[in-house]
Formats: C-alpha cells, structure tokens, sequence
C-alpha cells in the first residue's frame, strides 16, 4: 500500500475507534517530507476538525528544543557541560539528597555526593524527580505548600533530589533548569531566546509560550478518557504569564513546526540553509550520556496524568541530551541509536540517522501512555517503515 493510503488509514480508524479524538502526524528525511494528514475533531463533539495547522500543547517535547538552545550556548562557549552547574545558577547548589522519610513523617537529607551539572540535567541523571512520577517528590511539595511543577513558580524548582547526581535515571524537572542556566549566561528570557535563535531560523512560525488570538483560535483541545473508554473535552490552561518559562514542558506549537525541528537534527545541524548546530554538537545530543545507567521505567504517582511508561519494554534504553536512544532495533522498524522523546499529552516523536527517517504523532490526551494511543502509535511507526 501506498504510504500516504496506510497512514491515512492508520490515522482514521484511531479516530473511528476512539483511540484519539484528533490527530496530526507526519514522516520526513534528510530530503523533505514524506506524509502529512490529520483527521478527527480539534474538541470532541464539535464541528473543528485537527489540521496540520492545529497548535497543541508540547508538553516534554519542549525539552528537545531547551535542549537544542542550551548546546547552542555551550558551543559558544557559554555553558560547560561538566562544571558544577551551581556556577550558573547557586540555587542548584543548595539542594540536598532526601534519602528517605522517617516514621514521623520527618525527610532525612544530605549533601549530594557530587554536584549536579549541565550534562545531568539534560539526560535526567541529576537526582531531580517529578511529581508525576515520584510519591515523596509529591508529598514534599504538598509538606512545602509549593504548587506543582505546571505552576511556571520558582519555588517549585526548589526540590531535594531522590538520588546522587549521576548515580541514576530519574525522569524529571532538570530541563527546566537548563533554561534558567541559559537565561543566566544570555541575559534573555528563554521564549526571546528560543524565537531569535531557534524559531525564526528555521521558520517555526507557531511555536513558542504564548498564543496569539489567531493561534489559541487553531488550538487543539486536551481530552480526559472517561471510564467507559471514551473521550471528553477536558479544562487545561497554562498560567499565562508564568513567573519561568519551563523549557521542560511550556511550549505550545505544531506538527510541521516540530518536523522541522526534527529535521535539522536530521540533517546535522542545518535546515535549509539555516545552520543552527555543529554536526559534533548534533552527535553529542543524540549520543548515550548516562554512561552503564540506563533509562528505566517509569511508575506514576498520578493516575489522572499518566499511566506506568515503559517505552521500549525488553530492550535497554539510553539516553542522549534532551532524548532516549533505543540500543536495539524496535519490532517496527526503527533502527538501534535512534533519538526520540514523548510529551505528557500523548505526542511521541523519533529521528533516525541509520535509516533516514523522522516521524511525529501528535495527539491531546490524558492520561499519557493511554495504551489504545500507543497501539496506534505503534501501527503508525510500523507503516511508515514498510511502506516508505
């Protein structure tokens, strides 16, 4: 078949089973793109069908981007990727190790055995948990009165670590430090950054932390599934003006503006002209940084937001800078030493060197990980291989 007709087709049926109320999804190579298709509603029940130019909330999809502008700055020699991140920003100096809670309820914390650094934040191996994903990280912030993580507060930053920086994989908030270390060596808020440095080059005209009237008008509504399976719009905002701008997770955007994004890493670094990266600096993102660690998987501490994650099960899983790297090939054709990474709102996105493939699905749906989401996405990576 076609790839255009089977993935047209994988994108209906995910829609006439109620696996998703909308979707956008594309493929791409090094050349140009190789599909494009939406199909569903942009708010279940309503008359707004999901274009291409739907905007969506990213989610941790962000974290690529972050990631993309952080090395930008350490080829400039603005950050290392090993000093003490502390240098840039003291307050990551400040936090303590929680090694346990007493029966009292008590926390019982320690200096960190090492100092967290850049290299740490970007590939979670910095101790930083969320509370998504981490009971005691949950309970500390409810101890603390700190709102959650979706807050864009300081304060919610300010957390202990759940193990030694380097010691482990722990999915959690360091990205949205590696911002603040951007914004503290740029002297520019991360959303002006973001736009001079990275959007405006490669044309990414509707990604950023705000929307327009016109954006929010295109604006995909988030979904909770109901009991019984089904799909219900659900309330879901950002505060608007939020105290920081989380590079782990603030971003709204599109799935061309994104496959663009996936295609300079792609093509080492440019796009079109636009050079936005080293083809070194392109290797080091998508190399294992955690070394004998692995990525593990992940539990959740919040049923409403996420089901238990386990992206790759069997096969053992690296992670880059900002990315996972599967070490063997998946069952539906992506090659070992690909990059990849997922958002909460169940948008899941891959780039393959080896075999000149990059793919993204985007869907706005809770709770992540929904498994009928991710039998659909798997289908979809399966036919982009086979029939490409």
């Amino acid at each position: 078949m076609p790839l255009k007709a089977a993935l047209d087709e994988v994108l209906t049926e995910a829609v006439a089973n109620n696996a998703v109320a909308g979707v956008v999804a594309m493929a791409g190579n090094r050349r140009g793109l190789l599909y494009e298709g939406a199909a569903g509603a942009r708010v279940c029940g309503q008359a707004a069908t999901m274009t291409l130019d739907s905007l969506a909330w990213l989610a941790s999809l962000s974290k690529v981007v972050t990631s993309v502008a952080v090395m930008q700055c350490v080829e400039r020699g603005l950050l290392d990727l090993d000093a003490p991140a502390a240098k840039v920003c003291p307050e990551l100096g400040e936090l303590l190790v929680r090694e346990r809670y007493t029966d009292a309820g008590e926390p019982v914390l320690r200096a960190p055995r090492s100092p967290v650094t850049l290299r740490h934040l970007l590939s979670h191996s910095s101790g930083l948990g969320y509370e998504l994903f981490h009971p005691d990280v949950a309970r500390e912030l409810v101890d603390a009165g700190k709102d959650n993580v979706l807050s864009g507060t300081r304060a919610t930053l300010h957390r202990a670590l759940v193990a030694d920086p380097g010691s482990a994989w722990v999915y959690g908030i360091g990205i949205d430090w590696a911002g603040l270390m951007l914004e503290a060596v740029t002297g520019k808020r991360l959303g002006d950054y973001l736009k001079a440095e990275l959007f405006d080059p490669l044309n990414m005209v509707d990604t950023g932390f705000t929307l327009n009237a016109e954006q929010a008008a295109r604006r995909a509504s988030m979904h909770a599934r109901t009991p019984d399976g089904g799909l219900q719009p659900m309330a879901f905002e950002l505060p608007p003006q939020p105290e920081v701008q989380m590079g782990g997770h603030a971003l709204f955007g599109t799935a061309p503006d994104y496959m663009r994004l996936m295609r300079m890493l792609l093509n080492d670094g440019s796009l079109d002209g636009a050079t936005l990266l080293k083809p070194e600096t392109v290797a080091e993102i998508r190399r294992n940084q955690i070394g004998d660690l692995n990525m593990t998987p992940i539990s959740t501490a919040m049923p409403d937001f996420s089901h238990p994650v386990d992206l790759h099960p069997g096969t053992a899983c690296k992670f880059g800078l900002g990315g996972l790297i599967n070490t063997e090939a998946t069952p539906e054709g992506r090659a070992a030493g690909s990059y990849a990474w997922v958002g909460l709102s169940n948008i899941y996105f891959w780039v393959d060197p080896v075999q000149d493939i990059t793919a993204i699905f985007l869907a706005q749906s809770l709770p992540f990980f929904d498994p009928a989401i991710v039998e659909v996405v798997r289908r979809f990576e399966r036919a982009v291989y086979q029939a490409r």
